[in-house]
């Protein structure tokens, strides 16, 4: 046998395969919200060096459950019980941070119904005993109602949860006296709110400060694609530059990177520069993790019981992509 020719066959097959995996793009879940404004930065700039392809989705769970299946192979939304359960059994690893919620950027608002606001539900403890729409059990928002209620005062037990599925049913179920409270992003709040339709009583950023979307990866993509993923993230890194200095540093103009993002949001939309303007949330440097929050979900949700077993969260994070905060 000439070990010369199997050794050559071995490394070619080797490297046919690696330029397969190269060829392939990377698939990447995500919502279509302002949210993920970063991403659309770095996909019409050209950022990303190889091929990354956009699979959308309505609420965040599914995201988690798909990346899981293979369907896709990173994924950016809120980090919800479903997916600390699925990385609990080793199928994701968070990689990264996204967009955090912080005191003074107006992203996520707290609303109530025109009658229960007459009724004298006009502050977070004032929100006790009251029905809130949520989209899920487990989902961020889950978390989002539970800690105010923790910081405002009142038992969250008191309230009556209603699981809508989607955001735009929870406005819905909010402007015609369905629920008494929810939450909806600044672009959706505040055109209901000046309507008449709503009211706003505060900011989640204000009362809790906390990492509410990160970046993921399946297990497959973090051993097979490392390189890839590298090359994915250093283009993200690019995406957020951009956004920080259109819309935080101001130190850009930001009318192209509007231009940009619209062409995912609020396409046909005449108020769409208005309402991503007004709709920035904050992205750390770089996309760098807040690894103690991620750690207080995790033990919240371990704790209200939507999380099995002991989870430490250093086993379901990993810090070589992007930094931390």
């Amino acid at each position: 046998m000439n070990h010369n020719i199997t050794r050559r066959s071995v490394l070619a097959a080797s490297l046919l395969a690696t330029q397969a995996r190269a060829a392939e793009p990377l698939r990447l879940g995500l919502l279509r919200t302002l949210s993920p404004a970063p991403f659309y930065l770095a996909q019409e700039r050209g950022y990303f060096p190889g091929a990354v392809s956009f699979t959308f989705f309505e609420a965040a769970q599914p995201i988690a459950a798909a990346a899981v299946a293979g369907d896709i192979d990173v994924g950016v939304t809120a980090l919800t019980g479903g997916f600390f359960s699925l990385a609990g059994r080793g199928a994701l690893r968070v990689i990264g941070g996204a967009l955090h919620e912080q005191k003074g950027f107006d992203l996520t608002a707290i609303l109530v119904s025109k009658a229960a606001y007459e009724q004298g539900v006009t502050s977070l403890a004032k929100l006790a005993g009251r029905s809130f729409g949520i989209t899920q059990y487990g989902s961020s928002f889950h978390y989002m109602i539970g800690r105010i209620a923790e910081i405002a005062g009142f038992d969250a037990k008191s309230l009556t949860l209603r699981p809508l599925q989607q955001i735009g049913n929870m406005m819905a179920a909010v402007r015609t006296g369905q629920v008494d409270a929810t939450m909806a992003i600044a672009s959706m709040a505040r055109p209901a709110a000046a309507a008449g339709e709503v009211h706003i009583i505060g900011w989640v950023g204000d009362v809790l400060p906390y990492q509410i979307t990160a970046l993921f990866a399946n297990r497959k993509t973090i051993d097979q694609r490392a390189e890839d993923l590298r090359g994915f993230c250093a283009g993200y890194q690019k995406g957020i530059a951009d956004y920080r200095a259109a819309f935080i540093g101001h130190t850009a103009d930001a009318a192209p990177a509007i231009a940009a993002i619209q062409r995912y949001v609020f396409q046909s939309d005449p108020n769409a520069a208005q309402k991503i303007t007004e709709g920035i949330g904050w992205y750390d440097v770089g996309g760098a993790l807040d690894v103690a929050d991620v750690s207080a979900q995790l033990a919240w949700f371990t704790a209200q019981g939507m999380v099995k077993g002991e989870i430490a969260a250093a086993e379901i994070i990993d810090t070589r992509f992007l930094p931390t905060r």
